[in-house]
């Protein structure tokens, strides 16, 4: 064999080497959550870090959640891609006949029985399908959904630092191959709670809170580059948020006084579940008549919800209140007025309404190699991002979702 020949067999043989290496490079997802992050918050105060990861990759104009606008059933929409009447989670708070329980985000031992939640969300599909998953928190993941949770996760406790979940999720990336996780969801709260204590019209107090987050972000950025992996990052929220003055919040415990029901959950959605059907009509004309700024529907009407196939735990009456304003037992009530004196506010910030409200809206950023490069697309809603992430990961897209991949398929590369 000639020097000649040596060489171009070397050369071909590197070059080969190389060709594999690239090839066993798999993707990784890490879903980001940042809940309550309004889709204008951005553009309002500039953090930094947030505008360079924009730059190089994709932003959605605003990412519209599912009705209702809360945190649990829209988290768990983006996880599965199916909406809230399709999985199940129909509130932060609902009342299931069947188990005759009442379903609250703040009830632990509810929160991680499965049998709560509908769908496949996205790290079960991954985990049934032979891919490590990990969790540093997200709606459901520490659930036992269809008897799976990821291979790593963490109960929720908000007294977590970020920074401490960041630190979490390198410590996976450096896990030996067949360990190291391809799906990573992770959560932050710190807009919701300035929002909801502040109000989203409050500069100050968000600018300041969102300049922490954008730092704790971009040290989170900065440290994966470190990374030969092929890294994608999507960053969502669940919902927007509006400004709620005190003298708006309607005395709900006032509102039902006397209907023969069981009323769950407030805010920007009451669930009236009767005691018998007879009185609906009744029911729904006393509600009417009251001098409060309400919306009441008849959930047979499929207003708000269009499928009625978890009817049973949605209810039978749906009482919304006007733009605005908030609906509050009288114990609420009194706790706020006597905090207003002591707080240094006295504009709060809520959600829950209607989708169609601009306010209601949440953001929808992507970088890395999946991605296509400084590309702005128009508003979506949120049940596309979970075929996104499946054609990212080569996961299979289950048939009966409601989020479809050609909504989202077009910010790929080829």
């Amino acid at each position: 064999m000639t020097r000649f020949n040596i060489l171009l067999l070397i050369a071909v043989l590197s070059f080969s080497a190389f060709a594999f290496s690239q090839e066993k490079k798999e993707p990784i997802v890490i879903l980001i959550s940042l809940d309550g992050f309004r889709y204008d918050y951005v553009e309002r105060f500039q953090p930094e870090n947030l505008i360079r990861f924009i730059a190089d990759g994709v932003e959605a104009e605003s990412m519209m959640p599912s009705f209702p606008s809360k945190t649990f059933p829209n988290h768990y929409t983006i996880a599965t891609g199916l909406k809230p009447e399709h999985h199940g989670l129909i509130d932060n708070s609902f009342y299931d006949p069947k188990k005759d329980q009442t379903y609250g985000i703040g009830k632990k031992e509810l929160v991680q029985d499965g049998s709560w939640y509908g769908g496949t969300p996205l790290w079960v599909l991954a985990e049934q399908n032979g891919m490590v998953a990990a969790s540093y928190f997200f709606v459901g993941s520490e659930a036992d959904i269809q008897g799976v949770r990821p291979s790593y996760y963490h109960d929720y406790d908000g007294r977590v630092s970020n920074m401490t979940r960041v630190a979490e999720v390198f410590k996976w990336l450096e896990l030996p191959e067949e360990k190291r996780p391809r799906l990573i969801t992770m959560y932050f709260s710190d807009m919701d709670d300035i929002g909801h204590r502040y109000g989203p019209s409050n500069d100050e107090k968000l600018s300041s809170g969102l300049k922490k987050l954008d730092h704790e972000l971009g040290a989170l950025f900065e440290g994966l580059k470190s990374y030969e992996l092929d890294i994608n990052v999507v960053i969502v929220s669940d919902h927007g948020m509006i400004d709620v003055r005190p003298e708006n919040y309607l005395n709900l415990t006032e509102l039902t006084k006397g209907i023969p029901a069981r009323i769950v959950n407030s805010g920007a959605l009451a669930h009236v579940y009767l005691e018998d059907q007879k009185d609906k009509e009744r029911v729904i004309r006393q509600l009417e008549a009251s001098k409060f700024p309400i919306h009441v529907t008849d959930v047979d009407d499929k207003e708000n919800y269009q499928d009625l196939m978890y009817k049973d735990k949605i209810g039978d009456i749906l009482i919304i209140p006007a733009k605005d304003y908030y609906l509050a037992w009288e114990t609420t009530l009194t706790r706020i007025q006597e905090n207003l004196k002591r707080l240094d506010t006295n504009i709060f910030g809520e959600h829950g309404y209607s989708p169609a409200y601009k306010d209601m809206h949440a953001i929808f950023y992507a970088n890395g190699p999946a991605f296509k490069s400084g590309l702005a697309i128009e508003t979506f809603q949120n049940i596309h991002v979970y075929p996104l992430i499946c054609k990212i990961l080569g996961l299979p897209i289950p048939e009966n979702i409601d989020g479809k991949l050609e909504v989202l398929e077009p910010i790929l590369k080829k």
